[in-house]
């Protein structure tokens, strides 16, 4: 079923790909006059952009959280438009829904023998490997863009793991699913104070009130407990997510640097073009540290000792891939604002699916918290789909 899942998801956004780049003969056809191609360009409608640090902010997983694209058109050929949103959304929602609880399950495992995994860089290593396999497939598939700075890619491909597996980090040392899942969704507090010291950023007073929010609400769920609960958020924890959070701010800025040499380049990379060489740089660099902390050896025996962890691991890692192939369909049908949406309802449920699944026991303090922090997540949302909302 997961097989054919990918399948669906690869194929899916091949389809949106190529109905959006032309054939090679399409493009050498010699019997349209001039005046007609005139006519066509003057009376197409142009596609929406997503920028490239855009993309990145909507991976969740996390994601991941996190590879981006140059926008594709929103007339794409095929179902309806309710219905490619439903394959969208729909693919979007059950990939890191599942993505985001099968991680909690990762890091709360316990064998035995009473151990627990704690390789969060060997998990790393299994999730960019998944994402590598499906974008080259996808690439292979869509055509690959030559010329691409790949200097670029390994620098935005090692900060953007390396915040990954902060979070992971953070899980692997107490801190619950719902206070990591909320603290990350504050990312853009890093982001405004980097702008607001190195690029003299100005922001509007809501867009402060909504970091505090998010902050505040995040602090006041990790406080409101109720006594007897199985989990707690450990400082080690705590200091692992808002080491998240900082990368989060370079991974934005590195970003940037990304953009700005693939246009120098003069290349367009197309999104499995993305996929492929972030997470193939993110790999690389997943695969060195985890060499280096002796986590590769001790990850694979304790799998093998363990095969139900084993299970989820490898359920997490095609999660991830699936849920990037529908957010790369889902950009190639729909308004940027559309896949914000989506992203941001999806980080509420799965903060939300946690507390009533696995057992987070909540004081009203505790609830009084997450309506806090929801709420500045859904007026960053809002203040995005009235357009007033400032690049970072």
């Amino acid at each position: 079923m997961r097989v054919l899942l990918l399948l669906l998801a690869i194929f899916s956004s091949v389809t949106a790909a190529k109905s959006h780049y032309p054939s090679s003969s399409t493009l050498k056809s010699p019997q349209r006059s001039f005046a007609s191609l005139d006519k066509k360009v003057s009376t197409k409608k142009a596609p929406t952009a997503l920028g490239l640090d855009t993309l990145i902010h909507q991976r969740g997983g996390s994601s991941n959280e996190a590879a981006t694209t140059e926008a594709m058109s929103k007339e794409a050929a095929g179902f309806p438009p309710a219905v490619k949103l439903l394959i969208g959304a729909g693919g979007i929602y059950g990939a890191f829904l599942y993505y985001g609880s099968l991680q909690e399950d990762v890091f709360r495992y316990t064998a035995e023998d009473g151990t627990q995994f704690k390789q969060a860089w060997f998990l790393q290593v299994l999730e960019a490997l998944a994402n590598v396999l499906v974008g080259f497939v996808g690439m292979q598939l869509t055509g690959a863009t030559k010329g691409i700075p790949k200097k670029a890619f390994a620098i935005s491909g090692a900060s953007q793991v390396s915040a990954k597996a902060c979070t992971s980090l953070a899980l692997a040392n107490g801190l619950s699913f719902p206070v990591a899942t909320l603290a990350k969704s504050g990312k853009m507090a890093p982001v405004m104070l980097g702008q607001l010291i190195l690029g003299g950023a100005t922001y509007t007073m809501r867009e402060y009130l909504q970091v505090a929010a998010i902050i505040g609400g995040t602090a006041v769920v990790s406080m409101g407990k109720k006594k007897g609960s199985t989990s707690s958020s450990s400082t080690v924890g705590v200091a692992y997510i808002v080491l998240s959070l900082v990368l989060d701010g370079v991974t934005a800025g590195f970003q940037k640097q990304l953009k700005e040499e693939t246009k120098k380049a003069g290349v367009k990379p197309k999104p499995y073009d993305f996929m492929f060489h972030t997470n193939f740089y993110m790999c690389i660099t997943a695969i060195i540290i985890s060499a280096a902390l002796g986590e590769i050896g001790s990850g694979l025996a304790y799998c093998t000792a363990n095969p139900e962890i084993f299970n989820k691991i490898v359920k997490f890692a095609v999660c991830s891939a699936v849920g990037q192939s529908f957010i790369f369909y889902t950009i190639a049908n729909f308004d940027p604002l559309i896949l914000s949406t989506v992203t941001t309802t999806r980080k509420i449920f799965s903060v939300l699916l946690s507390i009533f699944l696995k057992g987070h026991s909540l004081s009203p303090t505790g609830w009084s918290g997450i309506a806090l922090a929801c709420s500045g997540i859904l007026s960053e949302m809002a203040l995005k789909m009235g357009g007033k909302a400032k690049p970072h």
